[in-house]
C-alpha cells in the first residue's frame, strides 16, 4: 500500500548507509585522533596550571638537571659574547691600553668623525659589499644545490664518499687553500699553461683586481660548500617520505614534487640560514683576504677587517677600531631584524617566532 511504501522508504533512510573497509578504518581513525587531541589538551592544560602555581626556586629545582646542562652553553656566551661588548666603550673614548675604560678621555663621537672623513673607510666598505654580495649569490646556493644532487643518489655508498669528500676543504686552513689557488691560477699555475696549449691569451686570475671579488667566492667555495651541506641534507632527510609517494600516486612529475614536497620541506631552513647570513654580510673572511690583500693592492683587496687591522690595530687607533667593530654590529643587527621581518610577512618563521602566532 502507499502508507506501507513512504513508511518502508522513510525507515530505510534512517538506516545508516554500509561503509567500505577504508572509510570505516578513516572514520575511526578521525575519532581516534580527536579523542587524543582533547586528551592531550587536558594534560597540557593541567601541567599549564601546576607549572604556575610553582614558585621561581621550585622550578629550579624541577628543572635542576635542564639548567646544569644549559650552564656550560650559557658560560660560554657570557664570557665570549656579551661580557666583550663593554668594550665598545672605547668608540667614544682615546682609549689607551694602559689606563683603562675609566681614566681614558671621552671624546663622543670624535672617532665616527674621522672614520667616517677617511676615503681608505669608504673604499673598505664598498669593497665588503661587493664581495658579501657576490658570496651571496654563489655561495649562499651552492650548498643547497649540492644538498639536493647527494639527496638524489640511491646508492648510500657513494653518498657516503662524496659527503667524505667535500667535506675534507673545510678543514684545511687558508695559508694551504691560497697556497693551491696559487699554484693552480697563479702567473705559472697550471691554468696558464692550458690556456697557452689552447692558445688563449695568459690571464693572472690571483693579482686581478677587477676578479678579486669573484676569486674570494670562488675559493670560500671550494672550502665550505661541502661543509654547508650538512644542515640542508638533513633538512631534507626529516621531510616525510608519504609526501613524495602520495605527489606520485597523484601524478607529480620530479620537477612537481621538487616545488611542491621539497622546497617547502626545506624553505624555513633555507630562511634562518640567509637571515643569518645577513647578520655578517659586512664580514668575509679576515685571512682569507689578508692573506692575498697585497698581491691586488688596497684598493681592491681592502675590506672592513683589514682595514680595523691596519687603520686601527696596527696604528693604535683602538677607538677607531671600536668605531667600525661597532658600525659592523649595527648593521648586522638591523639587517636581521629587517630581513626577519620580512619573513614574518611572507609567513615563515624567521630566526623568532612572532608574538601573536
Amino acid at each position: 500500500m502507499p502508507g506501507e511504501s513512504t513508511l518502508t522508504d522513510i525507515r530505510a533512510a534512517d538506516r545508516p548507509v554500509p561503509r567500505s573497509a577504508p572509510e570505516q578504518a578513516a572514520a575511526t581513525d578521525r575519532r581516534v585522533r580527536g579523542r587524543v587531541r582533547v586528551r592531550s589538551r587536558g594534560k597540557r592544560s593541567r601541567r599549564t596550571a601546576a607549572g604556575s602555581s610553582l614558585t621561581l626556586w621550585q622550578r629550579i629545582k624541577r628543572d635542576k638537571v635542564l639548567l646544569a646542562l644549559m650552564l656550560p652553553g650559557f658560560l660560554y656566551f657570557a664570557v665570549f659574547s656579551y661580557a666583550p661588548l663593554f668594550g665598545y666603550l672605547s668608540a667614544f673614548e682615546d682609549y689607551q691600553p694602559y689606563t683603562g675604560f675609566i681614566h681614558s678621555t671621552w671624546v663622543g663621537m670624535q672617532n665616527f668623525t674621522d672614520l667616517f672623513a677617511d676615503n681608505a673607510f669608504w673604499t673598505a666598505l664598498t669593497n665588503t659589499f661587493v664581495i658579501s654580495l657576490i658570496q651571496l649569490v654563489l655561495f649562499f646556493p651552492a650548498p643547497i644545490g649540492l644538498a639536493l644532487l647527494l639527496n638524489s643518489v640511491a646508492s648510500g655508498r657513494i653518498r657516503k664518499f662524496v659527503q667524505s669528500v667535500v667535506y675534507l676543504p673545510h678543514f684545511i686552513g687558508w695559508v694551504a687553500i691560497v697556497s693551491i689557488f696559487q699554484e693552480v691560477l697563479g702567473p705559472t699555475g697550471a691554468m696558464q699553461h692550458m690556456m697557452s696549449a689552447v692558445g688563449l691569451p695568459r690571464f693572472d686570475f690571483m693579482s686581478n683586481p677587477g676578479f678579486f671579488p669573484w676569486l674570494v667566492a670562488i675559493q670560500a667555495i671550494w672550502k665550505d660548500c661541502g661543509w654547508g651541506t650538512i644542515i640542508f641534507l638533513a633538512a631534507l632527510l626529516s621531510i616525510d617520505q608519504g609526501l613524495y609517494e602520495a605527489a606520485a600516486v597523484d601524478g607529480a612529475g620530479r620537477w612537481r614534487r621538487f616545488r611542491s614536497v621539497t622546497m617547502p620541506g626545506i624553505m624555513p631552513v633555507v630562511i634562518l640560514l640567509l637571515i643569518l647570513r645577513l647578520g655578517t654580510i659586512l664580514s668575509v673572511g679576515f685571512e682569507q683576504i689578508l692573506l692575498q690583500r697585497d698581491t691586488v693592492g688596497a684598493k681592491a683587496g681592502e675590506v672592513l677587517d683589514t682595514y680595523v687591522y691596519y687603520h686601527g690595530v696596527a696604528t693604535q687607533q683602538w677607538g677607531t677600531a671600536a668605531a667600525a667593530g661597532l658600525i659592523k654590529a649595527v648593521v648586522g643587527l638591523v639587517l636581521v631584524l629587517g630581513a626577519n621581518k620580512v619573513a614574518h610577512r611572507f609567513g615563515q618563521e624567521g630566526i623568532y617566532s612572532r608574538g601573536d602566532r
